[in-house]
């Protein structure tokens, strides 16, 4: 009798913990399937990037040596909210944008990784100052050094 009471008592824990390994593993198995739904970024349409974008005019200014640079970017946010900030903050876009070319050479500006860092720099500089949202990418639209 004692032998069947402890066979009843190892068969409900079996049963158990069966359960639990099985309720965990559907859990884990819902919690991947939904974060690769959402894990993965879609890409804006050309449509939404534009209307979310503010043009920055030629700007020409000197650099850190005798050459000027003659530049123009597009600057991408993340909404149309942030555009209409950005826009209005164009007077310390244009500052930022000036500051920051005044401490390069044009031999920092050559190739893709140059023109890539004055971007990334840009970028981190004006959503320093953005308050409503932020700036996304930053492209140079015109570029002449003389």
């Amino acid at each position: 009798m004692e032998n069947e009471k402890q066979k009843n008592k190892i068969l409900s824990v079996m049963l158990i913990l069966l359960t639990v390994i099985t309720l965990v593993g559907a859990v884990v198995i819902i919690m991947i399937l939904k974060s690769s739904n959402t894990g993965i970024a879609k890409e804006p349409k050309i449509d939404e990037v534009l209307e979310a974008s503010v043009d920055v005019p030629e700007l020409t200014t000197n650099l850190a040596t005798n050459d000027y640079i003659r530049i123009s970017f597009k600057i991408e946010t993340e909404s149309k909210e942030a555009k209409k900030e950005l826009e209005k903050r164009d007077f310390q876009t244009k500052n930022i944008i000036i500051k920051e070319l005044s401490e390069l050479k044009s031999d920092d500006l050559k190739g893709k990784e140059g023109k890539d860092r004055l971007c990334d720099q840009l970028k981190m500089k004006l959503n320093e100052v953005m308050q409503e949202g932020k700036v996304i990418n930053v492209y140079i639209t015109s570029y002449i050094i003389q």
